[in-house]
C-alpha cells in the first residue's frame, strides 16, 4: 500500500502524455501539490510514439526531455506509472480517490542493465510498435522511458522465466512478489488528461484491415519510419519486409461516416501529408496516391500542403473508396471507388495501404464518479456550472500536440481557481 499524503490543496491529473505532464508541471510551477498517474509504465504517452510531429517535424524525445527535466527538479510533483483511477467521489474542493497500482515486478533498484532480458526467453507483442514486432518478456518499454526502469510481463512474473529474470539480477531489482496494491488521495480538483486511442480499423470491414498484412494504420506507419521502430527507420510491406513501389494513403478511414465516427479528427490530413514526405525521402522512386474527402491542412500548415502538391511523385484523388481486395499471389491491393471530380471509376493497384484513423477520446468510466459532461461524440466538456473535474487536451477534442499543451495550461488554470474558490 503506497502511503501518500495528500489534502485539499492537492490537484490530481490523470494521463501522463503531453497534456497531463503540462498540466502537472503548470500547476506545481504555480506552487500547489500535484499527484499524476498514468496507466503504462512510462510517461510521455503517444508523442513518444512518433517519429516526426508539426510544426518543426523533429522529433519529441527534445521536447519530452526538458519536461522530465522539469518533473525531477520539482518536489511537488509526484508520479505514478502502471496507475489507473480505481474511484472518484465527492466534490469541488473535497474529492476521495482511489488509484490502484498494478504490478512491475521491477523496483527501484533497477540500472538498465538487460541481464533479465538475456536470460528470458519468452516473446511478447510490442505494445509500443502496436504489436508489429516481439519483446522479450523482461523488457525496457522503449529507449527513452521515463522512468528509465525495465518491466516483468505478469505472463512470467510466476513461472520458471521469472526465477531466471530473478536470479540473473545482480541488484536485486527483480520482485516477484510484487502484486497489485491502491492507494487513497484526498484532493480539491482534477485534471483529465488520460488522452487518446486510435479508432479501431477492423471495424470498417471493407478495407480488410487485420485480413490482410499490408493494410495498416497511419500510427503503424508512424513507428515503421522511426529508427527506433519494428522496422528499423525503413517502410516495408509486412508480407514479405520489401520495399513498396506505390503506396496509398486512405483519408477518413471510419471518420466523418455515421457508421463509425462521425467527426473530423483533424489531424489525419496532416499525419498523410507528414508520412507522405517520409515516403519520398527514403524511396525517391515510390509512387504515393492520396485518397481524400477534402484536405485540411490550416492556418500556417496550408504551406506544407502545397509542398507535397507540388512533388511530382505524389498524386491527390478526391475519392472515398469504397472496397479494398487482396490478390493472394503478390499480396498486392486492389483499392474500388469512385473519382468524385470526374465521375471515372476507380480500379488501382498497390504494394501497401495506409488507413488514415482518428482519434477515440479515452473519457471517464469510473462506477458513480461525479457527472462530467460530454458531447455527442464523447468529448469532455468544461461546463461552468459543473466545477471540480476539467478535460485536457485529446480527451476535450481532436487537436494537435501543441494545441494539446495550451489546452492542458488552460486546465491546470481552472484546477487552481477550484482550489482557489474553497
Amino acid at each position: 500500500m503506497a502511503d501518500v499524503q495528500t489534502t485539499n490543496q492537492t490537484i490530481l491529473v490523470v494521463g501522463g502524455g503531453m497534456s497531463g505532464i503540462t498540466a502537472a508541471l503548470e500547476a506545481a510551477e504555480a506552487g500547489y501539490d500535484v499527484v499524476l498517474v498514468e496507466k503504462n509504465p512510462y510517461l510521455g504517452g503517444r508523442v513518444t510514439q512518433l517519429y516526426q510531429y508539426f510544426p518543426k517535424l523533429c522529433p519529441p524525445n527534445c521536447g519530452l526531455e526538458i519536461n522530465f527535466r522539469r518533473m525531477r527538479q520539482n518536489p511537488k510533483v509526484r508520479f505514478f506509472t502502471m496507475a489507473e483511477v480505481a474511484s472518484i467521489s465527492g466534490q469541488e474542493g473535497d474529492y476521495d480517490v482511489t488509484v490502484k497500482l498494478a504490478p512491475r515486478y521491477v523496483n527501484e533498484r533497477c540500472t538498465c542493465c538487460g541481464k533479465c532480458t538475456e536470460v528470458c526467453e519468452v516473446e511478447i507483442d510490442n505494445p509500443f510498435n502496436y504489436g508489429m514486432d516481439k519483446i522479450k518478456a523482461a523488457y525496457l518499454p522503449h529507449e527513452f522511458a521515463f522512468p528509465m526502469r525495465y518491466v516483468l510481463d505478469p505472463s512470467v512474473a510466476g513461472t520458471d522465466e521469472g526465477k531466471k529474470c530473478l536470479d540473473a539480477c545482480e541488484y536485486g531489482a527483480i520482485d516477484l512478489d510484487m502484486e497489485e496494491t491502491s492507494f487513497d488521495l484526498k484532493v480539491g480538483a482534477i485534471v483529465w488528461a488520460a488522452g487518446w486511442d486510435p479508432f479501431d480499423a477492423a471495424k470498417v470491414d471493407y478495407y480488410g484491415f487485420g485480413e490482410y498484412k499490408n493494410v495498416i494504420t497511419n500510427v503503424m506507419l508512424e513507428r515503421m519510419a522511426s529508427p527506433n521502430g519494428p522496422t528499423g527507420g525503413k517502410i516495408l510491406r509486412p508480407s514479405d519486409k520489401k520495399e513498396p513501389k506505390n503506396i496509398a494513403f486512405i483519408q477518413c478511414a471510419g471518420s466523418r461516416d455515421e457508421n463509425y465516427l462521425p467527426y473530423c479528427s483533424g489531424i489525419c490530413c496532416l499525419a498523410s501529408l507528414k508520412h507522405t514526405t517520409y515516403v519520398r525521402e527514403l524511396y525517391p522512386d515510390c509512387d504515393v496516391t492520396i485518397f481524400f474527402i477534402d484536405i485540411r491542412a490550416l492556418d500556417r500548415l496550408e504551406d506544407f500542403y502545397v509542398k507535397v502538391q507540388e512533388d511530382e511523385k505524389v498524386a491527390f484523388i478526391k475519392s472515398k473508396i469504397a472496397n479494398i481486395t487482396e490478390n493472394e499471389e503478390t499480396d498486392c491491393l486492389l483499392l474500388e471507388g469512385e473519382n468524385t471530380r470526374t465521375g471515372e471509376q476507380i480500379l488501382m493497384n498497390f504494394d501497401m495501404v495506409v488507413l488514415a484513423t482518428g482519434m477515440v477520446p479515452n473519457k471517464i468510466e469510473i462506477d458513480a464518479a461525479p457527472e462530467v459532461p460530454c458531447d455527442e461524440y464523447g468529448f469532455l466538456v468544461n461546463d461552468p456550472e459543473k466545477t471540480g473535474i476539467y478535460g485536457a487536451g485529446c480527451v476535450r477534442r481532436p487537436t494537435d500536440v501543441a494545441s494539446s499543451v495550451q489546452d492542458a495550461t488552460a486546465g491546470a488554470l481552472k484546477a487552481i481557481q477550484s482550489i482557489a474558490r474553497r
